[in-house]
């Protein structure tokens, strides 16, 4: 009972954050929301779009995700979709997210723009397109029962798990962009814009921050890892956690760690966010680690790892962007080291 006050402070403190972001909710719960935007988006599909497009629960391309460019994908492109299609899957995409989640994903697939501008004169293997997203169904989705959702494409994999009108299961969840900063104007998307800026920029407050000893504990590597360590697959790797714990921070650098967690946590709807920050808290943050590996300045690769009991962020920034400007590449993702796809490890 003596801990009534502080969760109730908490719930408060998130609720504020959640609203000040622009993130209140102001919708149906995600679980719920989901459910009514894919039962709709499943009723505007033909009968051939369907069998591409809903597949079994227990099919094993519901944990088979990766965020490159491929050739084949599972489920239903947008491009092959019809303008009232389009709508529906618009309504599934923001129904799980937050509004700036829903902005970063939104300018993820725009910069396959810039790709395709970019790239002009020296196309690559694989084609460069704004609708070359897909929607896969797991499952029945309806009010009772278990069904998922993947909505993915070059840079991005989301994956969710709804269980009785409830989002049970949220990961992989993966963002990325190229290149880091726009240079120039392309369509929708304007010069400046750094999807992922919050993402590297606080991390780099965070790394610069430490002192000489901190440094030695928290930087693991001189070089950065070229990918991040669990790309494509079904779980992320367990272990040890390494890099600096939290408790060998002090309290203004906890503050900017919260803060990077934050930053993905809120990439989700704002119950989700809440859920994965409560269950970060009640003394879980003494079992946080924060790792750094490569150049602690933009423009040379750089990665950082955050491990916690419930959830493990990786970063890294090491490929040239499509100009070929170094380090100007992002990967980034947050898994759940419980088990992603909702499936208990």
């Amino acid at each position: 009972m003596t801990r009534m006050p502080h969760i109730v402070t908490s719930l408060i403190f998130v609720i504020a954050i959640t609203a000040g972001l622009g993130m209140q909710e102001t919708a149906a719960p995600p679980g719920e929301a989901l459910v009514t935007a894919a039962i709709a988006f499943k009723d505007t599909l033909k009968p051939e779009q369907v069998k591409v497009a809903v597949l079994a629960y227990d099919d094993e391309r519901r944990v088979d995700w990766h965020f490159i460019p491929k050739a084949q994908r599972k489920g239903l492109m947008v491009r092959s979709m019809t303008k009232p299609q389009k709508t529906a899957a618009g309504a599934v995409l923001k129904a799980g997210l937050s509004v700036l989640g829903h902005r970063k994903v939104r300018q993820i697939m725009a910069l396959e723009a810039v790709l395709q501008d970019l790239e002009k004169d020296n196309p690559g293997k694989f084609a460069r397109d704004t609708l070359r997203y897909y929607y896969t169904i797991f499952g029945d989705p309806g009010e009772k029962g278990t069904w998922g959702l993947s909505i993915e494409g070059h840079h991005l994999s989301l994956n969710f798990v709804v269980k009785d009108s409830k989002v049970v299961s949220s990961t992989p969840q993966v963002l990325c962009a190229n290149p880091t900063v726009v240079k120039a104007d392309v369509g929708k998307i304007k010069a400046g814009t750094r999807v992922l800026k919050n993402e590297e920029v606080f991390a780099f407050e965070l790394v610069n921050m430490l002192d000489a000893d901190q440094a030695l504990i928290a930087i693991v590597d001189e070089k950065a890892p070229r990918e991040v360590r669990s790309a494509g697959a079904a779980q992320v790797p367990l272990g040890k956690p390494i890099g600096i714990a939290w408790t060998d921070l002090n309290d203004v650098q906890r503050k900017l760690l919260r803060k990077i967690v934050r930053v993905y946590a809120a990439t989700m709807a704002p119950t989700i966010m809440q859920e994965r920050l409560s269950d970060i808290a009640e003394g879980k943050w003494n079992n946080v680690h924060f790792a750094w590996a490569g150049a602690t300045k933009p423009g040379v690769g750089h990665y950082y790892r955050i491990q916690g009991p419930t959830f493990e962020i990786e970063f890294v920034n090491t490929q040239p962007d499509a100009a070929g400007n170094p380090a100007s590449h992002i990967h980034c993702m947050w898994r759940d080291v419980r088990g992603d796809f909702a499936i208990s490890r």
